[in-house]
């Protein structure tokens, strides 16, 4: 009877207490003095492009802005883009996309 299967009501309370349980345990994520200067100035950099880019216009501008807004939420999260992609997204909300050729005669 180990392969039973749960009611949907059952699942979503092993869910729960398992989440409850992993957030007891849960140990907190200790950043060393270079992470926190590189997250500062990251805050700083993508906080200064949400600033910069409140008058511009285009749909990139709204997408970019979103990504940056993103960001900025998920902070914490232990996957974080690297320099490189980190630039891009700084540089989102200021750079059009290119316009797609069409080749109708």
């Amino acid at each position: 009877m180990s392969n039973q299967k749960l009611t949907p009501l059952q699942e979503s309370e092993a869910k729960r207490r398992a989440a409850a349980a992993a957030k007891v345990n849960k140990q907190p994520r200790i950043f060393s003095e270079a992470e926190k200067t590189m997250r500062k100035e990251r805050v700083g950099k993508a906080k200064d492009a949400l600033a910069r880019s409140v008058g511009a216009k285009g749909d990139h501008v709204t997408a970019g802005r979103a990504a940056l807004k993103k960001y900025l939420q998920k902070m914490n999260e232990p996957n974080q883009p690297d320099d490189a992609r980190f630039e891009m997204l700084i540089e989102a909300p200021f750079k059009a996309p290119p316009k797609q050729r069409d080749n109708n005669r």
